[in-house]
Parts: C-alpha cells; structure tokens; sequence
C-alpha cells in the first residue's frame, strides 16, 4: 500500500509488455555474460550456472521475466542458437555459442590466411612444374646430341611410383617424377611423362647414386650431373611443402591425446586420455574421456599426443605430410623421434625414418 509500490504498478499497467521484456533482456544478457566469462569452452549443467547467476545480490529475478522455470529459459537459449542445449537423465546442460565480433574477426583472418596458403601453394606448385618440364627439355636435348638418330623416348619406369631411377642408355627408356599427376608434354617428335614422386631419404640417395651402371664414364658424367639437379630440385618441393605444412596447430578428429591440464586434476582428468570427437577454431578440442566417457573442451596446448605400440597406425599431425595415416616401425627414445611408413594416398609405402613424436598421433 506505499506510494512507491502504487506508482510502479501504474507504470507497469501503462505497458506491462516492455516491462517485462526489459527485464528479460536484462537476465539474458547478464546469463550469458557469465556464460562467457566462467564457461566459455565448457559443457556444464543448466543449474550450476544459475546458481552462480542468483549468487550476485544484485541480480534480475527470474519472476520479473517471461519465463517461468529454468528450463523455459534454458529452451528459449538453444531455439535462438545462443547455446548448445541437451537434456540427460542428469538434468539440463548447456554449451555456450561463441558469436562475439572479436571471435568472428579473427575466424575471419584464418579463413583469408587458409586462402592465401592455399593461393601460394598453387602458385608454388606451377613454378615447380615449370622447373621440371624445362629439366625434362633439357634431358631430351641432352640425349640427341650423344646418339645418332638423334631421339631419345622418355617414359615412366615404376606404375606404382614408390622407388623412381633416372636411367640414359641409347634407345632405353627414361623415368623420373615430381609433383601431381601423369601428364605429357610434347617437345617436337618427342614425349615426356612426368609421373608422381615419391621422396626417398638422404641414405637412399646415397645408395642409389652408388649402384653400378654398365656405360661409358662420359656418359656416367653427365647422368650424375642431370640427376644432381633432379634431386636438388626434389629436395626444394619437399622443403616447401614442410614450410607449407607446418603450423602452430595439430588437432585432427579421431586421435587419442592425454590431457596434461592441472586445473583439472581436482576432476581425475590430468594425465587420462581422451578421443578427440570435434575440433573447434583449430586450437580447441572437443575430448570424450576413455574412462568415464564424460565430454570436455581443452585447449591444445593442454594436450599431448599418444605414441601407439610398434605397429600401430598413427595420423601425422603437423609437417610435410600432415593428415597422412601412417604404420609406426619404431622409436628412438633418446632422439624422441620415430620411424613410420605412410599408408594410402599419394606417398603409400613411403618410409620416415625420422619424425618427432610431436608429429605424430595415435587413431583411435
């Protein structure tokens, strides 16, 4: 019956609706703003929040509100996408739905940055293509001037493309590869192919520039020079493509990392390994705990990759042949390094015989 409490029922007879929808607006602000600030990366109950919510003396009541319950409330956040909602037999959880300017900035730069990687390294992979059809002129030239019939056949020595030798002989065929595909280039009467490459390791070098070839020491000159610059050019594209491959982040979906955060082993989480189901802005993984099963959200640089036992598969996360499946062979321990063979794809049997543990990852 006091003045003051008959003046504010005027008010809000005059215009019950944007009363109550200010108060609204205000209680959703304020729920989502300690969302972002306590639970940004988490998966947590509806309740545990609010509870959080209601300890601020001074916060909105939820009967000033349109909603009813906490449950009206938490419905209206997933139907507006302001937050993952899921209902289990353990009550209501929610995920908080990172939609800030900053964060939509920044995933804006990644998507430019991811654009112009992939712009330079189609730009890198012309001009190496460039390189390798003026080697294959020049191999060809090379090759008329020492014969009499003044031709020279080039063609593909391996189909399988694992293990490529560059071998001159009168009338015999020559194979070398690099880059993408099989693809011909005509230079007169003549024909190159140009077939995939397969790197071989610095020892490999070494031992096939060692094997016995039956011709004349000219020849056997001028075969090493053309392939020293083969294999210098080689070494060039798969420098490249370990610039281009390596970055600062390695989460792949499907592997198995260990969880080294602190802050969690009040929860039994610290050092228990977990199966990466979701990776969020390439920093984040969504982890799903092997012992409890339970859901959480860490940030990579509190992760750490899992070695398999010899003869498991592991996915090479970062590098030259990042997102390649892989068998491990072996590991140094004192180098903290390993040896694997690449499975499927474009480098399938291709082995490495020395590659950080941080490289590589187990598949779950």
């Amino acid at each position: 019956m006091s003045e003051s409490y008959q003046r504010q029922m005027q008010v809000f007879g005059q215009n019950p609706t944007r009363v109550v929808d200010g108060y609204s607006e205000e209680f959703e602000q304020t729920f989502l703003d300690l969302m972002r600030r306590s639970h940004r990366f988490s998966r947590i109950a509806a309740t545990v929040v609010y509870n959080e919510y209601i300890n601020d003396r001074h916060h909105v009541h939820m009967n000033s509100t349109e909603w009813a319950t906490l449950t009206e409330f938490i419905k209206h956040l997933g139907k507006t996408g302001k937050c993952k909602v899921e209902e289990t037999p353990k009550g209501w959880f929610i995920t908080y739905i990172d939609r800030d300017s900053e964060t939509l900035f920044k995933e804006r730069l990644k998507n430019k940055r991811v654009k112009s990687d992939l712009a330079e390294e189609e730009k890198q992979e012309r001009e190496i293509q460039k390189q390798i059809e003026r080697a294959a002129e020049k191999l060809n030239a090379g090759g008329g001037e020492g014969e009499s019939s003044g031709k020279e056949v080039v063609e593909d020595s391996d189909e399988k493309m694992k293990e490529e030798e560059l071998k001159l002989k009168s009338g015999v065929k020559v194979g070398f590869a690099l880059g993408g595909g099989v693809k011909q280039v005509a230079t007169g009467k003549e024909k190159v192919e140009i077939s995939k490459i397969v790197f071989e390791e610095e020892e490999n070098e070494k031992a096939k520039n060692g094997e016995k070839r039956k011709r004349s020491g000219d020849s056997g000159r001028n075969e090493k020079e053309k392939r020293s610059a083969l294999d210098e050019l080689m070494k060039e594209e798969e420098k490249k493509k370990e610039r281009m491959n390596r970055k600062d982040y390695w989460l792949f979906e499907g592997i198995i990392v260990k969880v080294m955060s602190k802050a969690l082993a009040e929860k039994g989480y610290y050092k228990q390994k977990g199966v990466v189901k979701k990776v969020i802005d390439k920093y984040v993984g969504e982890i799903e705990m092997l012992d409890s099963k339970h859901m959480l959200r860490v940030d990579q640089e509190e992760l750490e990759t899992v070695l398999p036992q010899i003869g498991g598969i592991v996915k090479i996360v970062n590098g030259a042949y990042r997102g390649s499946n892989a068998r491990l062979l072996g590991v140094d321990t004192e180098k903290f390094c390993a040896k694997v063979q690449i499975e499927k794809g474009v480098y399938d049997g291709r082995v490495i015989k020395s590659i950080e543990y941080e490289d590589i990852c187990k598949l779950a």
